[in-house]
């Protein structure tokens, strides 16, 4: 039962941190559940859902190739799911290492394809986050803005 609960938790939704709840309680609390106690071990392999399910989420508004798709959700999205993880590693004092990472060069790519393509008219911008929110998030993936590409402020079509 429990290795059909991590795969619920890693291919749930938007929010997968309600899923690991759901998961929790219907482990251990639930009348029907199977009343299990759960180690350290268990908990910490459902809440590595929760940190893989985040980053999909993440890297697939990351993704230059889905910017004109439906499961496309932007830039803004991204942000507010990014503080969502920080938020449930926080409070589940559980590691997110190389998350910081992986999203950081993504979110380059990202820009590096955005600028390239806003700049030669190939598109409109996609990108739905204010410069100062999208400067906020540079920031909090460490990222310099040497490191970004010529005219990238201008890829943002709300400004501050």
């Amino acid at each position: 039962m429990l290795a059909e609960e991590i795969l619920i938790v890693r291919h749930s939704g938007e929010i997968p941190e309600v899923a690991y709840h759901g998961s929790l309680y219907f482990l251990t609390d639930d009348e029907e559940g199977p009343q299990l106690s759960l180690s350290d071990e268990d908990r910490r392999q459902l809440k590595d859902q929760v940190v893989a399910r985040y980053k999909e989420i993440m890297l697939r508004d990351l993704t230059p190739e889905n910017r004109d798709k439906r499961l496309y959700r932007g830039l803004a999205r991204c942000i507010v799911n990014w503080q969502r993880l920080c938020q449930f590693c926080e409070r589940e004092q559980h590691s997110m290492e190389g998350v910081r990472e992986e999203i950081a060069e993504a979110l380059l790519h990202f820009l590096h394809h955005e600028a390239r393509d806003v700049a030669g008219d190939k598109r409109k911008s996609s990108i739905n986050c204010t410069l100062e929110e999208l400067c906020a998030f540079l920031n909090e993936m460490g990222l310099d803005t040497d490191a970004l590409p010529a005219g990238w402020q201008g890829v943002c079509k709300c400004k501050i």
